[in-house]
């Protein structure tokens, strides 16, 4: 069985329909009657459930709100099929680079505090390859595994990228240090 949860918040007969179907799901099938049940329930799920209810819910994530109903059961299990999918596309998405956290999919860095950052895809690839290569990144690499150039080639694209990309940590984060120039080329 997979880890997913599905949780039926304040809508018994519902629960009480899937629950007799539910060895046919890839997710486990949790009745929850009210908030503080909600909040113990979601506390150890890791970000991996799906809480469904008839109204929007204001202090929780990762819900589905039924409200058209009549619908058909093959229906209803593939609208949660799709959430399910979706959480885990947006979860795939998300990157932890020290003090940072990138999400691929928005082009976005953010810091510890909320401080956004817009990224291009260039932009994200350059930290993406530097934080998953130990020690130092030459810059003919960088040449290489990032923009495809032969390593011969005379260019200054790296440099003139890291630059900017520097700058803008600097402007946003205040970070001076987020990649660092070594003799050789670059390392976050």
């Amino acid at each position: 069985m997979n880890n997913q949860y599905l949780i039926i918040y304040q809508f018994t007969s519902l629960y009480e329909v899937l629950k007799e179907t539910e060895f046919d799901f890839n997710f486990k099938i949790i009745k929850v009657l009210n908030d503080k049940s909600l909040d113990n329930e979601i506390k150890d799920l890791n970000k991996k459930y799906l809480i469904i209810t008839k109204k929007k819910l204001s202090n929780f994530n990762n819900q589905y709100v039924l409200n058209d109903l009549p619908i058909k059961f093959t229906k209803l299990i593939e609208k949660f099929n799709i959430e399910f999918l979706k959480q885990q596309f947006n979860h795939q998405s998300e990157i932890n680079i020290g003090d940072y956290k990138i999400n691929i999919n928005s082009r976005e860095i953010v810091s510890k505090n909320q401080l956004k950052l817009k990224l291009t895809e260039k932009e994200i690839n350059i930290i993406l390859y530097l934080s998953n290569t130990e020690g130092t990144v030459k810059i003919n690499e960088l040449q290489k595994n990032v923009w495809g150039y032969q390593l011969d080639l005379e260019t200054h694209t790296v440099e003139t990228h890291i630059y900017r990309l520097r700058k803008k940590f600097l402007k946003i984060f205040d970070d001076k240090n987020f990649i660092l120039s070594k003799k050789n080329g670059y390392e976050i």
